[in-house]
């Protein structure tokens, strides 16, 4: 920090802003325009980048209107990345750190990682780009199809384990202890180093006024902390006056840290995670829970949690809206619906929900939601398709029923 505060808040702004669109290597990455924040001394040679970040911040204006009487909401798609969620920012930075060790023949055979899903895509990607071997542990019958392919088609070696995430961290921290693997869950600092860039990335996408609040879906808490740590740095360097107030938010099912906040920060316990759809943050011990915690003591933060039923409700009512997003960032929309009940979060706040990870990988979610077959859960946004005969008047009567209520809707 003190080397970089030999430059004032100006010199960083313009030169992170004049990086932004650009092919040049590595800045063309939202990830590595920041790169003297990042990892400064790694030669650009040994970069492995897919140009992630520089994801969308989309103006929720519908959303926020209809359902929450918001009109300055924002939902930051950090899942609009090469594998399809936020886990590349980090896995950009340690693949490359692994290239560069590899490279000064160093005894690291392989690269390996416990998974929820996302962080397997990410590192089975990278690894590939790079030609390093990636080993995956996954939970068996945990976690998507969509997500489960993606590590196998980008060549990772991949065990599924009769076990939950929790098991699967622990068993490659031990592994990683005896064989020379290098470890890539984000209790690794270098993962972290690539997620904060997100926050920074939020700053400059609003020409460096801060917003008032930004929700982040929680599981094993690094990005949390990976979120403060990017909006603190903006403002030790000048690049910013203040910073938000950060909420987590956490599945019901999954919730030790929402637990741990509503007990005024008492001694942390960790429990064993229900089943959630919200399958990424299915996590009951979470490695970055000192660091989360941490973080949202200094920004007096807020952590909060969502049901199942409230979670896949808010990704329905996102979706109705031009959304289509994962059911993650249900759990952090849900949040907010809560925090906006109780007046905590105003009308004219600023609010940026970060989106984790693209809603395509989770579709079996969204079918089993709108064709109303998830037990014990009204699905009160559904809207499944009509069935209907090849008939012009059986067709007929079903447009002009449909067009009926929708005018008596507007």
């Amino acid at each position: 920090m003190e080397a970089l505060k030999r430059f004032d808040g100006a010199y960083w702004r313009d030169l992170f802003d004049s990086r932004v669109g650009k092919s040049t290597w590595p800045y063309g990455s939202g990830v590595w325009s920041k790169k003297e924040w990042v990892l400064p001394e790694i030669d650009d040679d040994d970069i492995v980048s897919a140009f992630e970040g520089n994801s969308n911040l989309f103006w929720a204006e519908r959303f926020g209107e209809k359902f929450l009487g918001m009109n300055d909401l924002w939902v930051k798609h950090c899942g609009i990345s090469h594998t399809g969620s936020f886990k590349d920012l980090g896995m950009t930075v340690l693949v490359s750190q692994v290239n560069r060790l590899r490279k000064m023949k160093r005894p690291v055979v392989g690269v390996g990682c416990a998974s929820t899903g996302d962080t397997s895509a990410a590192l089975s990607a990278y690894c590939a780009s790079a030609g390093i071997p990636s080993i995956v542990f996954l939970p068996a019958n945990k976690i998507s199809m969509a997500q489960l392919v993606q590590p196998i088609a980008n060549g990772a070696f991949v065990l599924s384990i009769d076990t939950d995430f929790d098991g699967c961290m622990k068993l490659i921290r031990e592994i990683t202890a005896e064989l020379p693997i290098y470890l890539a869950n984000s209790l690794n600092s270098l993962r972290l180093e690539g997620q904060k860039t997100a926050a920074i990335e939020i700053l400059q996408q609003f020409d460096w006024q801060v917003p008032d609040w930004v929700i982040v879906p929680g599981g094993n808490l690094g990005n949390i902390y990976a979120f403060y740590k990017g909006f603190k740095m903006c403002q030790e360097l000048g690049l910013v006056d203040r910073i938000p107030r950060m909420v987590c938010a956490q599945a019901a099912n999954a919730n030790p840290l929402y637990l741990h906040y509503k007990s005024g920060w008492k001694d942390f316990k960790p429990m064993t995670a229900s089943t959630t759809f919200a399958s990424a943050i299915q996590i009951g011990d979470p490695v970055s829970i000192d660091r989360a915690v941490y973080a949202l003591k200094k920004c007096d933060g807020i952590v909060e949690e969502a049901t199942e039923e409230e979670l896949m409700d808010a990704m329905a009512q996102a979706d109705s809206t031009g959304m289509f997003i994962c059911p993650h960032t249900g759990v952090a929309l849900t949040a907010l619906f809560k925090l906006r009940n109780r007046g905590v979060i105003a009308p004219t706040d600023r609010t940026v929900v970060v989106s984790t990870a693209h809603g395509l990988k989770f579709t079996q979610s969204k079918i089993d939601y709108h064709s109303k077959a998830i037990p014990d859960m009204a699905c009160r946004f559904s809207n499944p398709p009509v069935e209907v005969k090849a008939d012009f008047g059986a067709v007929m009567d079903v447009l002009k029923s449909y067009l009926g209520s929708q005018t008596l809707r507007s």
